[in-house]
């Protein structure tokens, strides 16, 4: 497995953080639907994070397989480590 810069390691600490807000938010939303500004937070960190999911791809390579996200040639998915190595 290659050695990855710390920046790899910080940012994808930064995703997780991310996700889990995303999460938080899905899960408040599903019990107050009508709450307007946790709408507005949720659909500004899921902006967000297409934005810096792309930048971090470009740099790292690919966080997931299965159409979600492109790869450079050579394929780039087998290349370790994968996220959930780390």
């Amino acid at each position: 497995m290659r050695q990855m810069p710390p920046e790899y390691y910080k940012q994808l600490e930064e995703l997780q953080v991310m996700d889990f807000v995303i999460v938080e938010l899905t899960l408040y939303l599903d019990t107050h639907p009508g709450d307007m500004d946790a709408i507005r937070q949720y659909n500004e960190y899921v902006k967000n994070r297409k934005a810096f999911v792309k930048q971090f791809e470009k740099e790292f390579g690919p966080l997931t397989s299965f159409g979600y996200s492109y790869s450079k040639y050579p394929w780039q998915w087998k290349e370790a480590p994968w996220p959930w190595q780390v």
